[in-house]
């Protein structure tokens, strides 16, 4: 025993070392081949459709350290060398999407949705970058306290870019410290609800609480993002909870009209001049397109600093086709008639309306009450991250949506929302951020499809069929998605505002 005990205490120093060079040490990176389905990152994209800023052209991108270094159309083969070149020859080669309305739940509500999965469902659906809603997940992003817990769970979990939105709520709405805290620390703006957001720690807004968010936005030149309905009086309604209409009849457009109205009135702030020049507001998955978009209209016209959004659901639904108990439907505001619903894309198509989102609003099945089919118990949101692509397309082209018009919609104007400079456009010096699809390719959204959201029984696509499968994903030049497989490595990067 007394040699085992000499021997161990002879084995101490290097045992010593041994700790010691592992604590100074730091923790590896991942390797380019991790992060990556490349295994080189100076490349050549070429295609016979890439929509750039200046049209669709026949060419290739050229691809250095993860930026865009060159965009050739004729003669590029005479440029490239001995250069790789990855030919998708019909494909389309687009910039890669933006969300800028997503809830990954992360931390606190990971059993919802979760940085891992939600972000590797948006490579696989063409999505280069989303921005983080601040409720739903647990604590809600109000301070700077909370929002240091959201970039520790994003760091190394996401497969795409992520940034974040902060919540205006009444507890920080009159504290300016605690505003620009927060924006300092890196949000990319503020969001807010005009109605109760069905979680307990983000509570509703009102326009004195609003007009205070927006001239701290003014100084940063961010936007503030709002949920613009206000509840109103309603008669009684007994009617079947398990009829859809029966929901529409409890969140009608007057709602909606309402909120924009009284925001109207804070607004003129933003003009040219005001008390709040450089701030912006933004109106989030609009449903109406009848009155509340008319006051919208004509915001613009007068040179308030405003935008406005909506959703695929909004454009691929009608409240007509909703069956009886189907709560996958079930969304705020909800899906109103086709009517309307042949507004929305009019006024998407005459450029009325800015741009897209998804509004991925999961959860767990038990809390969509599928055995009761309640749409007034039911949590409502529509999942739908992986899918908003080639949604958007199939309808899209109905009415006569252009490659330009989706990149516009999905891209350019999402990333001039958020102050992203070097995304939303093939373009050089921008993120090598793209995304390769083919158009004419249809398939069906069932079980036996490739999905990566936690819990595809939930989406009201399911069942669809659809065109334009994606073939390829690219992240700050990485190749993060093809055809079914992830790169081994989440590399993506949360983005900090500057």
């Amino acid at each position: 025993m007394e040699g085992l005990k000499w021997r161990l205490l002879a084995l101490l120093p290097l045992l010593a070392s041994v700790i010691l060079f592992y604590m100074k040490t730091p923790p590896q990176k991942p390797s380019h081949s991790e992060c990556s389905l490349l295994d080189h990152n100076d490349f050549w994209i070429s295609s016979k459709r890439i929509v750039t800023p200046k049209g669709v052209i026949s060419g290739a991108v050229e691809v250095k350290g993860g930026n865009i270094v060159s965009v050739m159309e004729e003669d590029w083969q005479e440029n490239v060398g001995t250069g790789q070149v990855i030919d998708y020859g019909e494909a389309v080669v687009m910039p890669g999407l933006i969300d800028v309305h997503a809830h990954l739940d992360d931390p606190g509500r990971t059993e919802w949705e979760g940085f891992p999965s939600g972000t590797r469902a948006a490579a696989a659906g063409g999505l280069t970058t989303l921005v983080d809603m601040p409720l739903n997940s647990f604590p809600s992003t109000v301070s700077e306290e909370t929002f240091e817990l959201k970039i520790k769970a994003a760091a190394k979990r996401i497969y795409v870019d992520v940034g974040f939105w902060g919540g205006l709520v009444p507890e920080n709405a009159f504290n300016a410290s605690a505003l620009e805290g927060l924006l300092k620390a890196g949000v990319l703006g503020l969001k807010s609800f005009m109605c109760p957001s069905g979680i307990n720690d983000f509570p509703m807004t009102n326009a004195g609480h609003i007009k205070e968010g927006l001239s701290i936005l003014a100084k940063y030149r961010r936007p503030l993002l709002v949920h613009a309905e206000i509840q109103q009086e309603l008669e009684d309604i007994a009617d079947d909870p398990r009829s859809y209409s029966t929901y529409l009849k409890t969140r009608p457009a007057s709602w909606e009209e309402a909120a924009i109205r009284e925001l109207l009135t804070i607004t003129n702030g933003t003009r040219a001049g005001g008390p709040a020049e450089g701030a912006h507001l933004h109106i989030v998955h609009l449903s109406d397109a009848r009155s509340s978009l008319d006051l919208i209209k004509e915001a613009k016209s007068s040179g308030d600093s405003i935008t406005v959004e909506t959703c695929p659901h909004y454009l691929a639904f009608s409240a007509e086709e909703i069956q009886d108990g189907d709560t996958r439907f079930k969304c705020a505001p909800p899906i109103r008639d086709a009517a309307n619903r042949e507004k929305l894309w009019e006024a998407m198509m005459d450029g009325h309306i800015d741009m897209l989102s998804s509004d991925h609003s999961p959860t767990v099945p038990e809390l969509k009450l599928f055995t009761d089919g309640n749409f007034l118990k039911a949590w409502g949101g529509i999942s739908s991250l992986q899918f908003v692509l080639p949604v958007t397309w199939s309808y899209g082209r109905k009415y006569g949506m252009t490659l330009e018009q989706l990149a516009s919609w999905w891209s350019e104007k999402p990333a001039k929302l958020a102050g992203l400079d070097l995304k939303g456009a093939i373009a050089i010096g921008n993120h090598a951020d793209i995304v390769v699809w083919e158009p004419e390719v249809e398939f069906d959204l069932n079980d036996s499809h490739p999905t990566y959201v936690k819990h595809p029984s939930i989406s009201a696509y399911m069942g669809s069929r659809l065109s334009g499968k994606v073939l390829a994903t690219f992240v700050r030049g990485n190749l993060v998605y093809k055809e079914g497989k992830h790169a081994l490595a989440a590399c993506g990067v949360p983005i900090l505002a500057r």
